[in-house]
């Protein structure tokens, strides 16, 4: 089987054939996977999200990440193999570290030092080709990950903050966490969550969504159902589901919701009863 290499950034269309020119000069036959390079601009948080959606259905192989806003400063580069056998390559910025554990758990963890393994001229803005790019080659041209530099503390990796909702009697407070592409606003928090709050969600159950006012943008409230999936509610309304990955999702059927109602990331939510 040829070897996997996938590859995630926050580039847009042009860096990231540069980088993977630079994966098949060292290792011509790679299979590389493109996951996405339209993540928001140094939005780690997106980055890391697109990883853990997409990361355990590839095939065991080797992960590069870049989303980097701290690159040429100190942060770590580093190099994470999981316990099923993957290596994921990147920044130290929190980026990998939700994929790791959802492949099985961080085994080891290794600083990139090797300048061997390195382009021989190092620029203090674009890692992805210096660094990560040529390390991935490398290692899937079977170069033994333990070749790529010191042992780091996997306790010390640095990681993302959890954000989790609030459970209260008949209010689930929450936080955006995510605005998809479709204008579908992810929130923290499981259907689970908002059942502990408001009760049993059978369809169809009339529920308001109370947006604080926010970052200048005027408070906002959406009244809306809950519902399994988009077909289930008029073309142009709005409901209340979980999404693919089981978390809570409000959507426009055929629409754009967070435009719609002027949504953004990190916004606050309370969900009650109508």
């Amino acid at each position: 089987m040829r070897p996997v290499i996938t590859f995630l950034t926050d580039f847009g269309p042009a860096a990231p054939a540069v980088c993977r020119g630079v994966m098949f000069r060292i290792c011509p036959d790679a299979n590389i996977i493109d996951i996405n390079h339209q993540v928001p601009r140094y939005s780690i948080r997106d980055g890391a999200a697109s990883l853990v959606f997409a990361l355990p259905h590839m095939p065991v192989g080797i992960h590069v990440a870049v989303v980097d806003p701290g690159v040429g400063t100190e942060r770590l580069a580093v190099g994470l193999r999981t316990a099923r056998g993957d290596v994921l390559i990147g920044p130290d910025n929190g980026l990998l570290i939700g994929a790791a554990e959802a492949l099985g758990g961080i085994d080891e963890a290794r600083a990139l030092a090797n300048r061997d393994l390195m382009l021989p001229v190092i620029s203090s803005s674009f890692h992805g080709r210096d660094i990560f790019a040529p390390v991935a080659g490398h290692l899937a041209a079977g170069v033994e990950f333990g070749s790529v530099g010191p042992t780091v503390a996997i306790e010390g990796l640095v990681r993302l903050p959890v954000i989790r909702p609030t459970i209260e009697d008949g209010v689930l407070s929450s936080t955006i966490v995510h605005v998809l592409i479709y204008g579908n606003v992810t929130f923290a928090g499981t259907p689970r969550d908002l059942e502990a709050a408001v009760g049993s969600l059978e369809p169809g159950r009339e529920l308001v969504l109370e947006f604080p006012e926010h970052g200048g943008a005027p408070a906002v409230e959406e009244r809306t159902v809950w519902e399994r999936t988009f077909g289930r509610v008029p073309v142009g309304s709005s409901l209340l589901m979980a999404d693919s990955e089981g978390h809570l999702s409000l959507a426009d059927n055929q629409g754009d919701a967070a435009r719609r109602i002027g949504l953004s990331r990190d916004r606050p939510v309370r969900i009650r009863p109508a």
